[in-house]
């Protein structure tokens, strides 16, 4: 680690200390009060003055966070920082022989510290007081900065319980911020059924009719300045908030990389949903896994991309059975979910009449992907085969170009397979012979012959 990065840690392990320290101090009074006191509620200590430098310092201003935002932050931080600071959570109330009802909070599966909850938070703000009790539930709701920024929120599933018996979790991105300064990007587990997609490749690599790139132009045009040309043209309250665009075409069209460069473009990270893990075929847990992405999602500059969304867009069908009310219902969830998105949704489909009229009429873009024609297909041979000296005499890529209709992602695939060919005879340039067998392998694939 460099010394630039250890003294940046440093800067965000003081704040995060000075933070920490004064949660402890207010939970001491409010401990004090609780169990000494005459009714009287707790004055709250003066927050810290942080380096300005810190990761908290930028998200407190980022986020006007106000003393009490601060607490509960630092309280759902402190499990992780320092977690014995909520060890005195674990005293019993001796007429019943268990915890205090009114501290909340529990034990998890590993971790042997106290895990707080909303409960927990409305005991530290509030104590007995039920005004204050009450105000508590407004850092929890949606449109509050935790919700916005992706900083805290309470673990909603809690069934028919007390809504501030969640569990109170900081966000791992949040988290990461805090102690590094860098925005954590999550990856690809159980719990976040999207993975983050780049490339290599740039715009001149992606080969496409000019209508095409007309159409991803305006695409480019929103994403770089979409919601001020809205207001500076009196629209923005005409509009939804948010873009959503529909790829369709044959696969290996270009699809994919399209989403992925206009990401790029723009230095947005482009998540690709894995719809098998998204679907579910119990109730309510399609909605759930959904949730996740959106949630995440909600407060970040990315792009959603559904790669071959027909599994989860497509058309609704007649109300028969209760499978099809289900069905209906995630799509209708679904639906919900995509217009109040604040980014940009992009789906892709092989099949433009597989997508759900209901999510058609709502989309701002939809291109079509075609098949390339000869001139392109020879510009993509050309940009896979670029070392000539590589390419022995009898290869006529004219030839491959106006004879085999394929697409670039078959392309790929055929030169790839053509050079390890190549390869495992030894041969150090691609013949006609090694890219036959390479067309002939991949139009098997597809059904068709050489």
């Amino acid at each position: 680690m460099s010394t630039g990065a250890k003294a940046s840690i440093a800067v965000h392990a003081q704040a995060l200390q000075r933070e920490l320290n004064w949660l402890e101090a207010m939970l001491d009074l409010r401990f004090k009060q609780h169990f000494e006191g005459n009714g009287a509620d707790v004055a709250m200590p003066p927050p810290p003055a942080l380096p300005e430098a810190s990761a908290l310092a930028e998200v407190i201003a980022q986020y006007a966070l106000g003393p009490r935002e601060r607490l509960v932050l630092a309280l759902a931080s402190a499990p992780h920082l320092r977690p014995a600071s909520l060890d005195l959570f674990f005293v019993k109330n001796r007429d019943f022989d268990r915890g205090f009802s009114e501290f909340g909070g529990g034990k998890a599966l590993r971790h042997s510290g106290f895990l707080p909850t909303g409960e927990t938070a409305a005991f530290l703000l509030a104590g007995d007081n039920l005004a204050a009790r009450i105000a508590t539930l407004e850092l929890f709701d949606a449109q509050h900065a935790f919700a916005r920024g992706g900083l805290v929120q309470l673990d909603g599933d809690v069934g028919g319980e007390p809504q501030l018996s969640g569990n109170l979790q900081v966000s791992a991105e949040a988290l990461q911020r805090l102690q590094t300064g860098v925005w954590h990007k999550p990856d690809y587990n159980a719990q976040f059924p999207a993975k983050r997609i780049s490339s290599a490749l740039g715009w001149n690599d992606l080969i496409l009719a000019p209508e095409v790139m007309d159409e991803i132009a305006i695409v480019q045009s929103w994403l770089r300045a979409g919601p001020e040309l809205m207001e500076d043209w009196g629209l923005g309250k005409a509009f939804r908030p948010g873009y959503r665009c529909l790829f369709y075409g044959p696969p290996g069209t270009g699809k994919t990389l399209t989403a992925t460069l206009l990401g790029q473009d723009v230095d947005m990270d482009v998540y690709r949903i894995d719809l098998s893990m998204v679907v579910s075929k119990y109730i309510g847990e399609t909605e759930k896994n959904l949730a996740r992405v959106f949630d995440q999602a909600q407060s970040r500059r990315w792009i959603l991309f559904f790669d071959e969304a027909d599994a989860l867009f497509g058309k609704r069908s007649a109300t028969n059975n209760s499978n099809d009310r289900h069905a209906n219902q995630e799509v209708a969830y679904l639906l919900q979910r995509v217009e109040d998105f604040p980014g940009m949704v992009i789906l892709a489909s092989n099949l433009r009449g597989n997508i759900d009229d209901a999510f058609s009429r709502r989309f701002q873009s939809m291109i079509y992907f075609p098949m390339p024609d000869a001139a392109q297909r020879l510009r993509l041979w050309r940009s896979l085969l670029i070392r000539p000296e590589r390419l022995a005499g009898d290869i006529d890529l004219l030839a491959l170009a106006e004879q085999h209709e394929l697409s670039g992602g078959a392309m790929v695939n055929v030169v790839r397979f053509a050079v390890l060919l190549a390869a495992h005879h030894g041969h150090a340039q691609l013949t006609a012979e090694h890219l036959r067998q390479g067309l002939a392998r991949e139009l098997r694939k597809e059904g068709r012959t050489a």
